[in-house]
């Protein structure tokens, strides 16, 4: 099978396992199950939902073994075109008509990035000092994202497990392309960046739990949006990888980027019930988000 395919066919199966998760996860969020560490970890429900997100991290990684970084995370868009209808059906009502506009133009935006990304199987890897050095930087970013507790809090935490997510992806596949060499995966770097990937991966999965207090839609359509977009700048300057297309390509993932940010702004401005979210309801509905 054609590498290409095959990254494709396991980035659909990892998409369709993170969105069961986020539905689980959004559910605990709203039900104030995960206010606390201890009442996650002794929820079964949490576990079924943590559970997913394992199955669904090894498909990616299985991915990232046969496509570059620029290829597989904006499949992770998939990830929100079966979750809102998804977390609709589990509460019992329909996706609203701005949750569709958004959620496609989301998925839109992030296909005209995916056309010029497409490449050949990997083969780069991170060096022991640019994984640290990108896992530091990360790290620093994602504390000052989650420093602050205000009315933006929650998509703060969605862009942080975004970004947390992407780092663990480049990090997973220098684990991935370094063992398929038929080198040693105990290897001292491989050990290393595994033990970062954990970090990041397990970082990433409580980030959105918190940030899944707002609802679902906004929260999980910035992951989306934010994971790609760090995973391809870190594919490009450190592991050679390049967009095709030359100048037009360039063209189509800055529309495709700007696309996707329209579908976020849509689903920000929908309820965690599904309605509109008007001027005057704002103010209750950010207290949702950052309590």
């Amino acid at each position: 099978m054609n590498a290409t395919v095959l990254a494709v066919a396991l980035c659909l199966a990892s998409a369709a396992a993170y969105a069961a998760a986020a539905v689980a996860q959004e559910r605990l969020a709203r039900a104030a199950v995960a206010r606390t560490a201890r009442a996650l970890l002794g929820n079964g429900a949490w576990w079924w939902s943590a559970g997913l997100n394992t199955a669904a991290a090894l498909l990616h990684a299985a991915a990232l073994r046969y496509g570059p970084l620029t290829l597989v995370q904006p499949l992770g868009a998939l990830t929100l075109v079966a979750a809102v209808p998804m977390g609709a059906r589990r509460a019992g009502r329909r996706v609203a008509a701005t949750e569709w506009r958004g959620t496609l133009a989301t998925v839109a935006g992030l296909g005209l990035l995916l056309l010029p990304a497409s490449g050949p199987a990997p083969d780069d890897t991170l060096t022991l000092a640019e994984a640290l050095a990108v896992s530091g930087a990360t790290a620093a970013v994602i504390g000052l994202l989650t420093a602050r507790r205000d009315v933006r809090s929650g998509l703060r935490h969605a862009t942080a497990s975004g970004l947390a997510s992407a780092v663990a992806s480049a990090l997973t596949q220098t684990v991935a392309v370094a063992g398929g060499r038929g080198g040693s995966l105990l290897d001292g770097r491989v050990l290393a960046v595994a033990g970062l990937v954990a970090v990041f991966a397990v970082g990433g999965m409580l980030l959105s739990q918190r940030a899944y207090r707002g609802g679902l839609g906004a929260p999980l359509a910035v992951v989306n949006l934010a994971n790609p977009l760090a995973a391809a700048a870190i594919g490009t300057v450190l592991l050679g990888e390049r967009l095709q297309g030359g100048t037009a390509g360039l063209l189509l993932a800055v529309a495709g980027a700007l696309m996707a940010a329209r579908g976020v702004l849509l689903l920000t401005r929908t309820a965690p019930d599904g309605g509109r979210t008007h001027p005057a309801a704002a103010p209750a509905a950010a207290g949702r988000v950052a309590a």
